[in-house]
């Protein structure tokens, strides 16, 4: 959907579920006395828009092949994943109660045990390589209309391996993968070595074409 296109009313039901969502995952985390809030929340705009805007899915069949794909590469930021899946009615306030709790299968990070994830994310710099493997079956195998997309944090892209999938789904012209990423500054144990300079990392993203 074009974002210019947008209305008011729309806007500011996006900004409404951007704010639940960061409500259940302190929540969430406070109840499990562990996990990430903070970039949980820096990710709630992001997610508002792509669950209930942008992409095409079916919340009750999360496994319908027709449906668009998500892949959360920040997996420790999945509280706010979980709440979107609450959001889209998929599960409940009591299932995400359950965050990280040892018989729960919403862990800490996102595992495909659970029908609406696809990729485990615990190990970070992985979800663009899963993501544009996936964006290449959709084109060159499926021959299918589904795009992937993939939220990434600005502390991963220190990894190699995400310059690696950048340079794969340029050569290979996956124009079918949305690669998002959440600069919000924040890394395990102190900032991240680039800040806010969107400019750097908008200039990094467009070499590899």
């Amino acid at each position: 959907m074009d974002a210019l296109a947008v209305d008011q009313k729309t806007v500011q039901e996006l900004k409404d579920i951007a704010n639940k969502l960061r409500v259940h995952s302190i929540r969430s985390t406070s109840i499990a006395n562990s996990g990430h809030p903070t970039s949980s929340c820096s990710a709630a705009e992001i997610l508002s828009v792509l669950f209930f805007n942008a992409m095409k899915y079916d919340p009750n069949d999360p496994r319908d092949p027709k449906s668009d794909r998500f892949v959360m590469s920040k997996g420790h930021a999945c509280p706010a994943l979980y709440g979107a899946w609450l959001e889209a009615g998929h599960i409940t306030v009591e299932d995400l109660m359950t965050l990280r709790k040892i018989d729960s299968d919403l862990e800490g990070h996102p595992t495909p045990r659970l029908d609406f994830i696809d990729v485990g994310t615990g190990s970070l710099g992985q979800g663009l390589s899963c993501a544009a493997g996936m964006a290449y079956t959709a084109k060159y195998f499926d021959k299918s209309s589904y795009r992937v997309y993939c939220l990434m944090g600005d502390g991963e892209s220190c990894e190699g391996s995400v310059w690696e999938a950048m340079h794969f789904a340029s050569y290979y012209k996956l124009d079918n993968l949305v690669a998002i990423l959440d600069v919000n500054r924040l890394g395990q144990s102190e900032a991240t070595s680039l800040g806010h300079q969107f400019t750097v990392y908008k200039q990094r993203f467009e070499a590899f074409g």
